[in-house]
C-alpha cells in the first residue's frame, strides 16, 4: 500500500510565500517522476510543476519564475516552494507520482491541500 501525504497549505496574502510538502510512504521500491497539480473551483485540474529522477523540471506558463519544485529522494518528498503568489494560485493542490511498489508500477495521488490567496 502506498500512500501520498500533502501538507503546506494555507490562507496568505499576495505576494507571499507558501511551501508545500508531499510524503510518499509504504512499500515503495522506486519513484519516478513527481508532479504538482492545481485545482481551482469550476476548473480542469493542471499541471503546475514536475520533477524527474535525475531532478529534471519543468513549469506551467503562469508559475515560472515564481514556483521552485524539487525533491528529497531520502524522504520520498517533494516540495513546492511558491513564492509571490496572486490570487489567481487559489486552488487546491494535489502532488502525484510514479512508484514501483513490489512487482506493481502506478500513479498515486495525494488527497490535496488548500491553497488560498487573498486579501
Amino acid at each position: 500500500q502506498v500512500q501520498l501525504v500533502e501538507s503546506g497549505g494555507a490562507l496568505v496574502q499576495p505576494g507571499g510565500s507558501l511551501r508545500l510538502s508531499c510524503a510518499a510512504s509504504g512499500s515503495i521500491f522506486t519513484i519516478y517522476d513527481m508532479r504538482w497539480y492545481r485545482q481551482a473551483p469550476g476548473r480542469q485540474r493542471e499541471l503546475v510543476a514536475a520533477i524527474s529522477s535525475s531532478d529534471s523540471t519543468r513549469y506551467a506558463d503562469s508559475v515560472k519564475g515564481r514556483f521552485t519544485i524539487s525533491r528529497d529522494n531520502a524522504k520520498n518528498t517533494v516540495y513546492l516552494q511558491m513564492n509571490s503568489l496572486k490570487p489567481e494560485d487559489t486552488a487546491v493542490y494535489y502532488c502525484n507520482a510514479d512508484i514501483e511498489s513490489g512487482s506493481s508500477y502506478s500513479g498515486y495521488w495525494g488527497q490535496g491541500t488548500q491553497v488560498t490567496v487573498s486579501s
